[in-house]
Order: structure tokens, then C-alpha cells, then sequence
């Protein structure tokens, strides 16, 4: 067998290795018990809700899913460098993303209660419910993602379209499920917060608020299935851009290798009619398979010391797994690329082997994971000067408070960005372009043990509101505190680790456009000077601010709605405040289901008809002339939205941790000026780090996957 098949296989083991551990824990939360009847009445409520959210959402996003699916393949058939196989990886990509985030969700809404009951008996056993819970959902975006692309390698060799097309396939979901889930998760965050904290001066979680069993049902559709879609459309995207990069990079040494006689067998022709260097599509499926069982050893690491602190615990897991999946690179490496000449890389100067120059970009990949999980830490974290700066502010009002956290948020941009541009020129003068795709690659290739860590944060928020709404003793609700705390910074966290990896990915699959581009016949030099490009730059830098605000004003509308629905209730019905009667939970879950499905449709057009509409323009205006906007939309979008998107994260996860400071006592504690003006900036930072901002990851990505998919199309508008 040659290395592409051993990978395969390898990847395939691997896959399934992590479905499977992913079912013994899911069986070994389930074996746990559940509290008392109140605690799962309550859980029972959050569950009914979830699911039924996620089956309108799905539905929804299935019609919208179908009706692409035909277009791809009728477009297969009429364009054959597309291929009726594109269409089938779309399908195959968008069910395996929906099936992640539908599994990770299942389990936490089960695993909240267990976790809450296990509180009864110290941190460290609901800590271990919560991530194992978290880890299921790791464990399903990793295995699922990596399962798709090693059978479509398998099925399809030699078809690049057909990978291109599951990668599209996971996005689109991606954005929808991050819109809706988000859109859900903050109206409801945000009325309950409003008309509970803020009108009623009740606690949060308080059983008398009808909005609370809607909170809880967001913190599981929009932290748990959002992001599991989100990072595996990322981890999916990232795995078939490096294999097409490395396909470009080596094009000319495989050239050489059939005509110096060397060995063939590591030479296949694509569809395309381009020559692939096998071990460049083996790479990353043997490093995926490699991270996966590291992911799973670390979490075994995963243990609060007497003395140590929760996220301590979390990041011992996190720190492991990467050590782990570095040693295990080595052998990999220089298996695949160890007797390539120092010049099989053309463009590159210099003697340093190619097995060293990609192993290194794979650690520059790490190191950015390193860097930006410990500065989204510093600028959400209670411990750290900006949020302290937030939550001082908030003793002079919510003025104030708002002020300082818009600045926070804009200054969160600067370092993030920095470590962006430097590992992308390290990892370029490493290994050219591919090395670019490496160092995403190997970022990415943590995505089981990161979203395990996020994942973890929505099963203790629910653990906490189940806690609270059943009066568990105080003992156990200081256990639920802990971990929800921590929770809130794992998940600020992970959407730092998200727009990072969506950076660098971003960057890889613009290469690729471009690089299609010339091998279709239609190779564009991208100036400043061309009026068109800059067109592009300007239509794509407002773009994201476009889409942010859509995404924004519905989690608006939407808490509006919540509002008038619970002060309705409260008119109605005076004794839910007297604790006499319940409220109306069913109805307000159905409200904001309706209300976050209806509208964020919109928003989620945007970056699917964009790139459609620029092409299609192409008919009257030139094949030659879209395509340079259209490449210029791409850069524009990717500029802008990196910095809307961290901006938006880590602004919005630090207002949320400067409330949170204030009521463990600082500045007055609950209930002082501070605090209702800590609740406003609050308020303020829902839709923008759990909405707008982490959604903007999947429309900066399914803009640029939807491009490079639609350059055959190009390509045949040109030659009409």
C-alpha cells in the first residue's frame, strides 16, 4: 500500500476510535444519576427545548441545503470540471456537521443535571460530568470530520471538486447553525437578563423568570451545536485546503519525478488534469489521525489538584494533547517528506531539509494556538486588567462602562492579529504557501480537545440554572459557580482559538482561488492599481459590518420580543412573582425558536449569494472582471472580519466577565450602581460575543470555499 492508503486507513481507524470513545462516555454519563424529580423535571423542560429548536433549525436549513444541492449538481453535469461528485460532498459535509452538533447537543442536555447532582460531592466530580460531556462533542466533530474526508479520498482520488464540495457542505451549515443558535441563545440571555435582573430584581436563573428555560436552551443550541459546527466546518475546511495546497506546491516536483523515472507510484492525475504528489493528500489525514489519539490521552490529564484552579485542570488536558500530537508528528513527517530533495519546494532558498521546514510549520501552528488561547485569557478573564477596567468603570454608570468595554474589544484586536501576520510569514518562509496550510493544519488539529473544553462551558451554565431553580443547597450551587466561571472564559477562549484558525484558513483558501484561477486558464495579478480589485476590497470590507449588524439587530428584535412576553406574563399572572403559580416556559422557548429561525436567514444569504451574484455578473461585465472583484471581495472580507470578529469576542467576553467580578463582590457587589450598569454592558456584549461575532468565522469561510468552488464556473463563463 502506498502512503495516501495507509493514511486512509489510518485516518479512517481513527475516526472511529473517536465515535467510539465518544459512545463509552456518552454511556457512562447516562449510567449516572440524575437528582431528584424536581432537577429532572427541570432538565427535561431544557431538553424538549433544545430538540425542538434544533429539528425547525435543521429542517429550515435542510430546504435551503436541498435546493443547493440540485444547482451543484445540475452545475456538475453542464460544468465538467465541477463534477456531480461536488454535490454529493456538499450533502455528505452539511449532514455530518449537522449530525456533530446534534450529538454534542444531545449529551449536554442530559449531562447538565448529572453534573449538577455531582456537585453534591465536590468540584472534581461534576468538573469530570461536564467535560466528559464536553469531550463528546470533541470527539464527534473531530471523528465525523475526518471520517467524510478520508472516505471521499478513498471513493474519489483523483477528484479535488468532490472535497471542495464537502468542505462548502459543512460551512453552509456552519453559518446557519451559528446564527440560529446564536441569535436563539442571546434574545433569550438578553430579555431574561432585562426584564429579571434588571426590572424585577430577581436572580438570574430565578424559576419565576419564564425566560429561564429559553436561556438554558440556548446555552446548549448556540455554545454546544453552534460551535461544533462552527469548528467542524473549520477543521474540515483546513484539511482539503492543505491537501490542494500541497497538490499546487509540488505540481512541478511530481512533474520531475515522471520524467526522471523516479518512483510514479507517488504521482496521480486529478480530474483537473493536475499532477498530485501523493504524500501531500496523506499528510494531513495522518496528522489528523495522530491528533485525534492525542486529543483522547489528554483528556485523561484532565484533574483539579488540591491546590490547582479549574481552568488549570482544563488547560493541563489542552497542553498534553498538543505535546503529544507534536511528538507524534515527527515520525509522520518524515515518513511522508523524508527523502524529498532540499529543492522540491522550487520558490524556496536555503539547504534546510523539507521534512524539518514542514515539522516546523507545524509548530509555529501550535505556538498560535499557545498565543491566542493566553491572550483572549488576559483580555476576558477576571484576573487580568481589562475586565477589572470594565468593571471599575461600571461605578460611574453604564456610560462608563459601555465606553471602556468598546475600547477593550478594539484593543483585543492588536496582539491577535500580530501573531496571525507572524506565523503566516514564518510559515511561508518555511514552506512557501503549504507551509501556511501546515500551520492551520496543525492549529486545527486540536479541534477535539478545544471544542471539549468549550463544550464543557454550556453543560455547567445549565448545571448551574438547574442548581438555582431546584434550591439545591448552597454548597452545591458555590461547586456550579466555580465551574460556570469557568465555562465563560473556556468559551471566549475557543472563539479566539475559532477566529484565529479561520484567519489562517481564510488566507490558505484564497491562495487556492487564485492558484485555480491560473490552472483554468485565467491567471489575474491582484493590484492596487487595478480599479476592480479595489472594488472588490470595499465591497468585501463591508461585508462583515453588514452582516454583524443583521445578526445583532435580530438578537434585538428578538429580546424585545422575550421582554414583552414576560412582562405580559408577570401583568397576567401575579403569582409567579409570589411563587404561588408557574409561569408560561413553553411559550417563550416557542417565541424565540420562531424568532431566531425567521431571522437569521438573511444574514446567512449574504455570504452564499454574494460570490453567486459577482460570478453571474461575469455573463455582461467578463469573466476576467468578476473574478478580480471577486478575489478582491475575498481579501476585503477576510481583513475586516478579523478584526470585527475578535473585536466582537473578546469586548463582548470581557463585559461578561466584568459583571460576573462585580458580583462575586468587587465594586459594591449585587445589587449596587455598578452592577446595574454591569448588567447594561452586559446586555450589550451577548449578541456581540456569542452572536455576531464567532458567526462572522463561518461568513468570512463559506465566502471564500463558495469561491474557489465557483472558479470551474468562471472559467466556463469565460470561454462562452
Amino acid at each position: 500500500m502506498g502512503p495516501v492508503e495507509i493514511s486512509v486507513i489510518a485516518a479512517l481507524a481513527a475516526g472511529v476510535l473517536a465515535v467510539a470513545f465518544a459512545a463509552f462516555l456518552i454511556a457512562r454519563i447516562m449510567r449516572l444519576p440524575a437528582g431528584n424529580e424536581r432537577m429532572q423535571e427541570i432538565a427535561a423542560a431544557i431538553e424538549e427545548g433544545a430538540q425542538a429548536f434544533l429539528k425547525r433549525q435543521y429542517t429550515t436549513i435542510g430546504i435551503a441545503g436541498v435546493v443547493i444541492a440540485v444547482v451543484l449538481a445540475v452545475l456538475g453535469f453542464m460544468v465538467p470540471e465541477m463534477g456531480w461528485q461536488t454535490a454529493l460532498g456538499f450533502v455528505i459535509g452539511g449532514v455530518a456537521s449537522a449530525a456533530a452538533g446534534y450529538a454534542g447537543m444531545s449529551i449536554a442536555v442530559r449531562a447538565n443535571v448529572r453534573t449538577a447532582e455531582a456537585a453534591r460531592k465536590g468540584v472534581n466530580p461534576a468538573l469530570k460530568v461536564a467535560f466528559d460531556a464536553g469531550t463528546v462533542t470533541g470527539m464527534a466533530v473531530a471523528g465525523l470530520g475526518i471520517l467524510s474526508i478520508a472516505a471521499f479520498t478513498l471513493l474519489f482520488p483523483r477528484d479535488l471538486g468532490a472535497l471542495i464540495g464537502l468542505g462548502f457542505g459543512g460551512s453552509l451549515i456552519s453559518v446557519f447553525a451559528r446564527l440560529g443558535g446564536g441569535i436563539y441563545t442571546k434574545a433569550a440571555d438578553v430579555g431574561a437578563d432585562l426584564v429579571g435582573k434588571v426590572e424585577a430584581g430577581i436572580p438570574e436563573d430565578d424559576p419565576r423568570n419564564p425566560a429561564v428555560i429559553a436561556d438554558n436552551v440556548g446555552d446548549n443550541v448556540g455554545d454546544d451545536a453552534g460551535m461544533a459546527a462552527d469548528l467542524f466546518e473549520t477543521y474540515v475546511v483546513t484539511i482539503v485546503a492543505t491537501m490542494l495546497l500541497g497538490v499546487f506546491t509540488f505540481k512541478d516536483y511530481a512533474a520531475t519525478i515522471l520524467a526522471g523515472g523516479g518512483d510514479a507510484s507517488l504521482v496521480l492525475e486529478s480530474s483537473l488534469k493536475v499532477l498530485i504528489f501523493k504524500p501531500v493528500i496523506a499528510y494531513p489525514l495522518a496528522i489528523g489521525a495522530v491528533s485525534i489519539v492525542a486529543s483522547i490521552i489528554g483528556t485523561f490529564f484532565v484533574r483539579k489538584s488540591e491546590n490547582g484552579s479549574i481552568m488549570g485542570a482544563l488547560y493541563k488536558g489542552l497542553w498534553s494533547s498538543a505535546i503529544i500530537a507534536l511528538i507524534g508528528f515527527i515520525p509522520v513527517t518524515w515518513w511522508l517528506f523524508g527523502d524529498l530533495p532540499a529543492n522540491a519546494i522550487s520558490e524556496l532558498a536555503g539547504s534546510m531539509s523539507i521534512p524539518l521546514r514542514i515539522y516546523l510549520a507545524a509548530i509555529i501552528g501550535v505556538l498560535v494556538t499557545v498565543a491566542m488561547v493566553f491572550l483572549t485569557d488576559y483580555y476576558t478573564s477576571t484576573r487580568f486588567k481589562p475586565v477589572k477596567g470594565i468593571a471599575e468603570a461600571s461605578v460611574t454608570g453604564s456610560g462608563t462602562n459601555i465606553i471602556e468595554g468598546l475600547a477593550v474589544g478594539m484593543q483585543s484586536t492588536a496582539l491577535p492579529v500580530l501573531v496571525i501576520v507572524t506565523a503566516t510569514v514564518a510559515s511561508f518562509l518555511l514552506a512557501g504557501i503549504f507551509g501556511i496550510g501546515v500551520a492551520a493544519l496543525s492549529m486545527l488539529s486540536m479541534a477535539g480537545i478545544v471544542v471539549a473544553i468549550d463544550a464543557f462551558g454550556p453543560v455547567t451554565d445549565n448545571a448551574g440554572g438547574i442548581a438555582e431553580m431546584s434550591e439545591m443547597p448552597e454548597d452545591v450551587r458555590t461547586v456550579t459557580d466555580a465551574l460556570d466561571a469557568v465555562g465563560n472564559t473556556t468559551k471566549a477562549v475557543t472563539k479566539g482559538y475559532a477566529i484565529g484558525s479561520a484567519g489562517l484558513a481564510a488566507i490558505v483558501l484564497f491562495a487556492e482561488y487564485t492558484r485555480n484561477l491560473g490552472d483554468l486558464g485565467l491567471a489575474l495579478d491582484f493590484k492596487l492599481s487595478d480599479p476592480y480589485v479595489v472594488v472588490g476590497l470595499f465591497i468585501g470590507a463591508g461585508l462583515p459590518f453588514l452582516f454583524a449588524s443583521l445578526a445583532m439587530k435580530a438578537v434585538g428584535q428578538a429580546a424585545g420580543a422575550v421582554v414583552v412576553d414576560v412582562r405580559q406574563q408577570f401583568k397576567d399572572n401575579p403569582g409567579i412573582m409570589e411563587g404561588t403559580s408557574k409561569p408560561n416556559y413553553a411559550s417563550t422557548v416557542d417565541l424565540v425558536t420562531r424568532a431566531a429561525l425567521r431571522k437569521m436567514t438573511l444574514p446567512a444569504l449574504i455570504p452564499v449569494l454574494t460570490p453567486i451574484v459577482i460570478v453571474l455578473l461575469g455573463i455582461i461585465i467578463g469573466a476576467e472582471v468578476a473574478a478580480t472583484i471577486l478575489g478582491g471581495v475575498l481579501v476585503g472580507s477576510i481583513v475586516s472580519g478579523l478584526f470585527v470578529a475578535i473585536s466582537m469576542t473578546s469586548g463582548g467576553g470581557a463585559w461578561d466577565n466584568a459583571k460576573k467580578l462585580i458580583e462575586d463582590g468587587a465594586f459594591g457587589g449585587k445589587g449596587s450602581e455598578a452592577h446595574k450598569a454591569a448588567v447594561t454592558g452586559d446586555t450589550v456584549g451577548d449578541p456581540y460575543k456569542d452572536t455576531a461575532g464567532p458567526a462572522l468565522n463561518s461568513m468570512i469561510k463559506v465566502l471564500n470555499i463558495l469561491a474557489l468552488l465557483l472558479v470551474p464556473l468562471i472559467a466556463a463563463i469565460a470561454g462562452l
